[in-house]
């Protein structure tokens, strides 16, 4: 049984259940009708939820029009707009008095290219905003399926998932697909109050056409949009808009490996002190995994910005400047792996160094220990010996406070000079050493 049979039969039911609730002569007949008719919206609500807006707008379509009325009513409102993308305009009419899809909740560029090599951005809110617009470059930022849908098939082209394309192999993120377009799925570095992390983005070159799919606002996008609509000449198509992209990526990965520089250089100075506490040890632990995490992440992105680039130039896609322009990125590239090569040996000698101080800081522990263990030793075995009846009968006719003040006066000599002897040792030993780094 299909999804539209299925629901037609439960339309169905419903509908026979009222009329029978209606014929029916009862006391209170309309609170028997409330909740039927509350059990029939739960019920439907339920099944809804089960379903994705395309095959919603499928069932819509093809249901009769009071079964499809019905069926909208059990929609929730927050649903409304997705599935209004994937109605014939006929039926969007009839459910929902004409109203036009929006871009709800996420946000649409639009750019086309005017004299000069500037960039114009056309407004776009609605499905109509397309008709007539020759883009260069169509920028999509959290749309949902449907609105990707919607757009694909204006274009003719189809848009993925950016999150989907994280599932692909390497060797996969970057081919060319059955009608000629060029397709890339690439990682941007996104920082926010301390929130780093990687954000896939997938490239479409279609007609003449970029297209970036992506979940977030990036920094780099933003910046790029920013200097192509105000800054003349910048771009000339939209394989330049694409490179411009992973230009802007490689210096903001750049200005995050200052960020990196900046904060191993103040842990370098509390790892250099004399002393190291333990609770400064930790925390300098902590930075130091959180800058080695960052450097990891901003060395895979400018890898893979690298194949991406390499992918362009093999396929032959690009004219002479901009073979240039995609080397100068590639020697950036080159120059940062170096860098990031630097600071990881730098994070591994700051870490070897805080763990230093943290055995340091345990040696002296056990040291102090130790110690005391030599020192208590001569006095547990006296108060062994003072705690056996010998040692009465060796002091018999001696008052006990004399005899036991006397024992204690001798441990605590005794203890003394065994601390003392433990020093001087000590310090003999440690004195050649200095002599050494003299």
């Amino acid at each position: 049984m299909s999804t539209t049979e299925h629901f037609m039969d439960i339309l169905e039911k419903h509908k026979l259940q009222d009329g029978v609730v209606h014929n029916q002569q009862m006391s209170r007949r309309e609170v028997v009708e409330t909740l039927l008719a509350k059990q029939h919206h739960a019920e439907l609500a339920r099944m809804v939820e089960r379903h994705s807006p395309a095959e919603l707008g499928e069932v819509l379509d093809e249901l009769p029009l009071d079964a499809a009325a019905a069926l909208w009513r059990a929609i929730p409102r927050e649903r409304e707009n997705d599935i209004l993308w994937e109605l014939s305009d006929e039926r969007r009419e009839a459910l929902a008095a004409g109203r036009e899809p929006q871009f709800e909740g996420s946000k649409v560029n639009v750019f086309e290219l005017v004299d000069g090599g500037r960039l114009r951005q056309v407004p776009v809110t609605g499905r109509k905003d397309l008709d007539g617009v020759k883009p260069v470059w169509v920028d999509l930022i959290n749309t949902s399926a449907s609105e990707r849908g919607f757009i694909g098939a204006h274009f003719e082209v189809e848009l993925p998932d950016p999150l989907e394309a994280t599932d692909l192999e390497l060797s996969s993120r970057f081919y060319i697909g059955e009608t000629d377009d060029i397709h890339l799925h690439s990682n941007f570095l996104r920082e926010r109050a301390g929130d780093s992390r990687s954000v896939p983005v997938s490239f479409i070159l279609h007609g003449g056409i970029l297209f970036s799919v992506r979940d977030e606002e990036l920094p780099v996008f933003r910046l790029q949009r920013r200097r192509a609509l105000t800054q003349p000449g910048y771009v000339s198509d939209s394989i330049d808009v694409l490179l411009d992209l992973y230009g802007a990526d490689v210096e903001y990965s750049a200005d995050s490996l200052e960020d990196i520089y900046t904060t191993l250089g103040e842990v370098g100075r509390l790892v250099l002190n004399e002393t190291v506490t333990d609770a400064q040890a930790a925390r300098i632990l902590a930075s130091i995994a959180e800058e080695e995490d960052q450097n990891g992440r901003i060395r895979g992105n400018i890898l893979d910005t690298q194949r991406a680039l390499n992918f362009l130039m093999r396929a032959r896609l690009l004219k002479t400047d901009q073979v240039q322009s995609c080397n100068q990125i590639v020697r950036n590239i080159e120059s940062l792996n170096s860098h990031t090569a630097f600071l990881f040996d730098k994070i591994n000698f700051l870490m070897d160094a805080t763990i230093g101080f943290i055995n340091i800081n345990q040696n002296k522990r056990v040291n102090q220990l130790t110690v005391f263990s030599v020192v208590f030793m001569p006095l547990n075995m006296l108060a062994g010996i003072g705690g056996m009846s010998e040692y009465s009968m060796m002091t018999e006719g001696i008052p006990w406070p004399i005899s036991y003040g006397a024992f204690v006066l001798g441990s605590g000599l005794i203890g003394y000079a065994t601390y003392v002897a433990l020093r001087y040792f000590e310090t003999r030993r440690q004195r050649p050493l200095r002599g050494r780094q003299g």
